[in-house]
C-alpha cells in the first residue's frame, strides 16, 4: 500500500545537539570505522523520514545507496528499499553485498514514472555534472504527494572540497594540487571531474521555481533543530549549512 505523505508536517533534524555531536564524533573515524557512521547515519535519516511521512511503509529509492546501510534501516522500520548506485565497487563498500541493490546511473534511473513514495540521494548532487537532471529524475519516478529528499554538501561549506577542504576556499585547483603535493596521489574527489559547486540559494530558488514540485522544507542535515534557521539567512547559509537537506513533494 502506498503511504500518505502530507504536505503540510515540518520536517527538520530527528535529534537535538547530543545527536548532532555523536555524528560529529563518528564523522572523524568514517575511514577506520565506516560501519558505525554509516549505520548511525542511516538511523538518523530514518528519524528525519518519519517526521515526515504518516507511515513508515513506503517504497522507497535510495540513489547512490552504495552498501545498502540506509535501506536496511529502512527495512527494520517496515519500508521497502532499493539501493542504487553507479558503481559495483560502491555497492560491495566496507565488504558489504547489499539486497536488492541495482547497478544504475542517477541521471538515467532505470524505473517507470510514479513507481517509489520516496526518492532519496545522500550526497550525490555534488558529484554529478547535471544536478538539475538529477532531481529532475528523482522527481519523475515518485509518486504524486511523494518525495524526493536530496542532501548534499554545499561548496562554501568547511567541508565542500571534500578531500582538498579547507583550502577549497584559496581554490579548487590550488587546493588539487596542494592534495597533490602532500599525498602523491590525486583525491579521490576531483573538482571538475567528480566534484562539482552546488550552493543553498541556488537549489532553493530552483526547487521554487519547479512547476511540478513543492517544496516541503530545507535544513541543515547534521545541525540541531535550533539551527534550522540559519537557511533563511542569505550568505550565512552558505557557509554554516555544512550539507542540506532539501525535501520536495511532488505535486498531483
Amino acid at each position: 500500500m502506498t503511504a500518505t505523505i502530507p504536505g503540510s508536517r515540518p520536517a527538520g533534524r530527528a535529534g537535538g545537539a547530543a545527536q548532532s555531536w555523536a555524528l560529529l564524533r563518528a564523522f572523524r573515524h568514517e575511514t577506520d570505522d565506516p560501519e558505525t557512521f554509516y549505520e548511525m547515519l542511516a538511523d538518523a535519516t530514518v528519524a528525519q523520514f518519519l517526521e515526515v511521512t504518516a507511515s513508515a511503509d513506503l517504497r522507497v529509492l535510495d540513489v547512490g545507496g552504495g552498501p545498502g546501510y540506509l535501506a536496511e534501516a529502512l527495512r527494520r522500520e517496515g519500508a521497502s528499499c532499493v539501493s542504487l548506485d553507479p558503481s559495483a565497487d560502491e555497492l560491495r563498500l566496507h565488504g558489504r553485498s547489499p539486497t536488492e541493490a541495482v547497478q544504475a546511473d542517477g541521471l538515467r534511473l532505470p524505473f517507470p514514472g510514479e513507481t517509489f513514495d520516496l526518492c532519496h540521494a545522500s550526497n550525490v548532487l555534488e558529484h554529478v555534472d547535471a544536478p538539475w537532471a538529477l532531481l529532475d529524475e528523482m522527481i519523475r519516478v515518485v509518486v504524486p504527494g511523494g518525495l524526493a529528499w536530496c542532501s548534499f554538501t554545499n561548496w562554501w561549506s568547511p567541508w565542500g572540497g571534500h578531500e582538498t577542504s579547507p583550502w577549497h576556499y584559496l581554490g579548487a585547483e590550488r587546493a588539487l594540487r596542494r592534495y597533490e603535493r602532500r599525498h602523491g596521489h590525486p583525491p579521490k574527489n576531483r573538482f571538475g571531474a567528480s566534484l562539482f559547486p552546488v550552493h543553498v540559494g541556488q537549489v532553493i530558488a530552483w526547487a521554487k521555481s519547479h512547476p511540478d514540485v513543492d517544496l516541503v522544507t530545507a535544513f541543515p542535515r547534521y545541525h540541531p533543530r535550533w539551527a534550522r534557521a540559519i537557511v533563511a539567512l542569505p550568505g550565512v547559509r552558505e557557509v554554516l549549512t555544512w550539507n542540506l537537506s532539501v525535501v520536495l513533494r511532488r505535486r498531483w
